[in-house]
């Protein structure tokens, strides 16, 4: 892996020296210029207060939360936190901290998951001393470990089992409007494609189950993917009976299951754990993996798959049960509480039972139609909000977070950025939930494809889209009208709206950004490469920012313009320029060079000194770059890329330095 971008930022040293970010084995100076910087220092502030990167166990994030899986959560200083921009609120689920950030999500995921990787994703952490505990306690402390578990286990299935529905509602679609189209060859593969994530379920949450306990994923995935192997499909299926070691094998259909998969991922890492405790060192690395995945899955096919298949469906059968007796009031209380669960992380609780009825009855008619009808709750009530509110900047921020809700499915802006902080209007998504609710219910609504919480997901209902379409107007209408009769005093959001604006560096606005054109001419001659084509993930991506290659004929770097030299790296193939209009500019020569350690390179300059378009920066030996096994292609980003309209290149093929290359404006 390329070493830029991935570093790790060091406190001020005691003895007044710079700030450095450590890239692999080199270091780069950086001058503190450019909205990355910001982005870098809020991660920074939110890994330090959430106990270090060593007392977070892994890192991942939905649509609007950073999701921090923490090891001892006394470490963590949730008040800071919260006071830190722009944190919009947290969120403590288990051992799952969820911090809720703006627009700013992405760009200081990227951070945090760079400073938890740089410190190699296992740093130890200080044992949580508790001290004590009842029996009460323990009970509470355990559900609440196993709540985590089962959360972080799911996670990373949940995109997948969005997109494969989603893809079904559209096929769906189309052969409402064109029933000859379900005949067609495109349509059978495409329909493959979208029961993937469905079918092979079990391979998927083992990956997460491994993944949150540290173990080896591949093990349980192997395990798992036993399961549902066609030819064990088929001897299943077979007339005689299955027997492993003279144990009977229990006939059980797996694919599309959730909880034979958990347990196979606990048992794998246990055996695993163990196993490599008493296989000598010598031998191990042969021995651990294979009895790993042979002896979990004799007790998979045996014992764990039926109990989790068994346990799988009771759980289910549960909420059956309490919508058979209770009727409509139980999608109405379930859609009335949604408000509640999301902000104290409960409702990914929910996630895993909602998984597992479409699997097994094949339909959902409590937990797909709750989560729906409270995100459009939480959109009526937002609207309410819009409605009543006088300052035309709050006004239209609620009316595009009613958008957000009702067709995107994203309420935690609306649930922490307007709804909890006005107090009343969160009153008014209750009761929009739970009139919707039990609407939606006494008519039938009834969710048959696993999609996402949006009213373009409605085709998931199929034959009760009606009855689910009614529900999600009452829902919406209820919240408005609620909310707006209760009144609210809007001052409270406003005024923090604009002290947040003033203090935020990172906002990225359009109206902040810099005015042009601004030219970057080419610092080396050679032929320029389009930057999908850079020979390096994170550079051709453009993580980094946007730009161009230049596959060089010469090793000579010269500056591209008039500038400060903002960064430097100890091993010399790299150098950053702040140019005009506060441009950012890296040129970084050859992949994965600072292996190198500066054998072949030359730094003509140093960090803080003034440049002349043309003056030479750097020197390298192309052949050894070559002869060391590295590409030479030298990548020319615009990192604060983001800051501009728009970025044009301007040459193609070969150039010579001094060529207009880039236009940013």
């Amino acid at each position: 892996m390329n070493c830029v971008g991935l570093y790790r930022i060091v406190r001020p040293q005691t003895d007044g020296s710079e700030n450095k970010f450590l890239y692999d084995n080199t270091t780069m100076t950086r001058s503190g210029k450019g909205k990355n910087m910001e982005y870098a220092k809020i991660a920074e502030t939110l890994v330090e207060l959430s106990g270090g990167a060593g007392n977070i166990s892994s890192v991942t994030h939905c649509s609007t939360r950073l999701r921090l899986f923490i090891r001892n959560k006394s470490s963590v200083n949730l008040e800071q936190i919260k006071k830190t921009k722009p944190v919009l609120g947290t969120v403590f689920s288990g051992d799952e901290l969820q911090i809720v950030l703006r627009k700013n999500l992405i760009p200081i995921y990227n951070e945090v998951s760079t400073l938890h990787n740089n410190a190699g994703g296992s740093a130890p952490a200080v044992a949580e001393d508790k001290g004590p505990m009842t029996f009460k306690e323990r009970i509470k402390d355990l559900g609440t470990r196993l709540i985590g578990f089962v959360s972080a286990a799911v996670t990373p299935l949940i995109p997948g089992l969005v997109a494969g529905g989603m893809l079904k509602v559209f096929l769906l679609l189309i052969t409402l409007a064109w029933p000859a189209f379900e005949e067609m060859q495109t349509y059978t593969l495409l329909s493959m494609v979208a029961n993937i994530p469905f079918y092979f379920m079990p391979i998927f949450v083992a990956y997460g189950a491994a993944r949150k306990l540290g173990s080896t994923p591949l093990y349980a995935m192997t395990v798992a993917a036993c399961l549902v192997y066609p030819n064990f499909v088929e001897l299943l299926k077979g007339e005689d009976p299955v027997t492993i070691l003279n144990i009977p094998v229990m006939v059980v259909t797996y694919s599309s299951t959730l909880l034979p998969a958990l347990l196979i991922g606990v048992c794998a890492h246990y055996v695993e754990k163990m196993l490599t405790k008493i296989i000598p060192g010598i031998i191990r690395p042969v021995f651990v993996g294979m009895c790993t995945i042979a002896i979990t899955f004799v007790l998979g096919i045996t014992i764990l798959g039926p109990l989790g298949d068994m346990a799988g469906s009771y759980v289910v059968n549960i909420f059956l049960w309490a919508n058979d007796h209770m009727g409509p009031l139980a999608v109405g209380l379930l859609a009335g509480c949604m408000p509640l669960l999301v902000m104290t992380g409960m409702h990914h609780a929910v996630t895993p039972f909602m998984v597992q009825a479409i699997a097994d009855p094949g339909y959902d008619i409590m937990f797909r139609p709750a989560y729906l009808l409270h995100n459009m709750a939480e959109g009526g009530a937002c609207l309410g909000v819009a409605l009543r509110a006088k300052n035309k900047a709050f006004k239209s921020q609620c009316f595009g977070l009613a958008f957000g809700c009702v067709v995107a499915g994203v309420t935690e802006p609306a649930i922490y950025g307007v709804n909890l902080r006005l107090k009343r209007p969160l009153i008014g998504v209750i009761c929009g939930a739970a009139a919707g609710g039990v609407v939606a219910r006494l008519m039938g609504a009834t969710a048959y494809v696993y999609g996402y919480s949006t009213i373009l997901a409605l085709p998931i209902f199929q034959d009760t889209i009606l009855a689910m379409l009614i529900g999600v107007i009452v829902a919406i209408a209820v919240a408005a009208v609620v909310t707006f009769l209760l009144r609210f005093d809007e001052s409270i959001v406003v005024d923090e709206e604009e002290e947040e604006t003033a203090a935020l560096p990172v906002s990225g606005t359009a109206a902040a950004a810099p005015k042009g054109p601004f030219e970057v001419y080419a610092p080396v001659v050679g032929t320029v490469l389009p930057r999908e084509q850079i020979p390096d993930e994170t550079f051709a991506t453009g993580v980094l920012g946007d730009g161009v290659g230049i596959e060089p004929e010469t090793g000579v770097v010269v500056a591209p313009f008039d500038g400060e030299i903002s960064s430097t790296t100890d091993t010399f193939h790299a150098v950053g320029i702040s140019g005009p209009g506060g441009m950012e500019l890296l040129i970084h020569v050859g992949v994965d060079t600072v292996s190198m350690q500066v054998e072949g390179f030359q730094l003509l300059v140093k960090e803080g000194d003034n440049v002349k378009k043309g003056q030479r920066l750097i020197t390298f030996d192309i052949a050894k770059i070559k002869a060391a096994g590295h590409p030479a292609t030298t990548a020319v980003l615009v990192t604060n890329s983001d800051d501009y309209a728009a970025l044009t290149v301007n040459a193609r093929g070969r150039v010579s330095a001094g060529d207009q290359l880039i236009t940013v404006e």
